[in-house]
């Protein structure tokens, strides 16, 4: 890890190393411009640290190389790097992670396009300051504090959607000062390259007086709810229905779509919701455009949950137990089972209700376990007629049946006027 500090032209190598070296750099009002992490494997790193040992090049006096010292540093590394970075990105922006698994040249190749990235920003920065320009203010390391205390009166939301189109496009979602920029001591961030161009080239037009949209005060601003928060305490407007399907469909019939209370914003004191993240968005940016809309006399008809008592028999079958009959029939189909002294019918019969209750879903475990037992015993004496057609032939003397042949064909005629039972 390398850091990069422009106003006082210097590298600090492996620097900070934890938490509390950050904060004491931050203390002394020493913030790197540019923080560079090198990715690279451990493996890697040992198999380096070998082949530079080995190196005729070496400098004459000894190096902190060995295995147990890189071993140390690199536990260290992996121990706080989560946190250091965070910090770093959150605070200012300036990390950037390098994957140092290629050549060295490669690596300062990287390196040196982001260092003159840099000092090519800051320097179009003071240039354009001095001459009372707007100026980008990416890549200066502005933190979050820094940006809420000098906001200009447009607050996050970009002042060139704002004065072009009359939208209110909150750059707030993203912490990212890519297009953000300073004028007159002020900070505005806009919503895309496109719009930071034409407010580089003329910012008085959108922040000052001669703006066509002013941002509205913070009471008439939409608001993104959550789903707990639009059902309690208001009502949703529009039954429900989204203003921006149905705005944009022309308001016709088939354009009324119910509205999805995950996407839920507050404007005006009422609750809208809307069909999709993409409608809440297209809300959020023109909510004059879609609040007041009102609905037509005639409207589809609601779609009510029904209960599965109410159903038909054959309508409550396919919606209740269709998946677990049809595994059931599926079953007893391929094994084609036959208890002793019962008919195919009732042993079928017997075999898919074994099947249902060992395999009910609204059933605790033991009991579905207790179903399994009793299925695989009821099997287990559907399996004793094939055995004993095949193992049975012609008399012979008891030690020369097959092993296991007497205690089957006792278990089978003591099934003789018996009928398996569910409890």
């Amino acid at each position: 890890m390398g850091d990069f500090c422009l106003h006082g032209k210097f590298v600090i190598d492996g620097y900070p190393l934890t938490r509390k070296h950050a904060d004491l750099l931050e203390s002394n009002k020493i913030i790197p411009v540019k923080i560079f992490e090198f990715d690279v494997d451990t493996k890697e790193v040992f198999r380096r640290a070998l082949l530079d040992k080995e190196s005729t090049n070496r400098p004459p006096y000894p190096e902190h190389d060995s295995q147990q010292i890189l071993a140390i540093k690199n536990s260290c590394y992996k121990e706080h790097i989560d946190d250091i970075r965070t910090y770093y990105m959150k605070e200012h922006q300036n990390w950037c992670v390098i994957d140092a698994n290629h050549s060295k040249w490669k690596v300062w190749n990287t390196v040196l396009q982001e260092v003159q990235m840099v000092v090519k920003q800051t320097q179009i920065y003071l240039e354009r300051k001095k001459e009372g320009k707007a100026a980008s203010i990416a890549y200066l390391g502005v933190t979050p504090k820094e940006l809420q205390d000098h906001l200009g009166e447009c607050g996050q939301y970009c002042p060139v959607s704002l004065a072009e189109k009359g939208e209110l496009n909150d750059c707030s979602v993203t912490p990212s000062l890519e297009f953000a920029a300073e004028f007159q001591g002020r900070y505005y961030k806009m919503a895309s390259r496109e719009e930071l161009e034409k407010f580089l080239s003329r910012p008085e037009v959108y922040v000052s007086s001669l703006a066509s949209h002013p941002l509205p005060p913070p009471h008439m601003l939409p608001k993104k709810l959550t789903a707990a928060e639009a059902l309690f305490p208001v009502k949703a407007e529009m039954q429900g229905y989204c203003p921006v399907t149905y705005l944009d469909g022309k308001q016709r019939y088939e354009a009324l779509v119910p509205g999805n209370i995950e996407y839920a914003a507050k404007y005006q004191d009422k609750v809208y919701i809307f069909e999709s993240e993409e409608k809440l968005q297209k809300f959020m940016r023109l909510p004059e455009k879609y609040w007041n809309l009102k609905l037509p006399h005639k409207l589809p008809p609601k779609k009510e949950p029904m209960l599965l008592t109410t159903l038909p028999l054959a309508g409550y079958l396919e919606q209740g137990v269709a998946t677990s009959l049809i595994k059931a029939l599926h079953e007893v189909g391929s094994l084609k089972p036959k208890f002793p002294f019962l008919s195919v019918k009732e042993t079928a019969l017997l075999f898919v209700s074994f099947h249902l209750k060992a395999h009910n879903p609204r059933s605790s475990e033991p009991v579905r376990q207790m179903y399994r037992k009793k299925l695989l015993e009821f099997v287990e004496h559907c399996q004793l007629i094939p055995y004993l057609g095949t193992a049975m032939g012609p008399y012979k003397e008891p030690r020369d049946r097959p092993l296991g042949l007497d205690d089957r064909l006792q278990m089978f005629f003591s099934l003789k006027g018996t009928r398996p039972t569910f409890v």
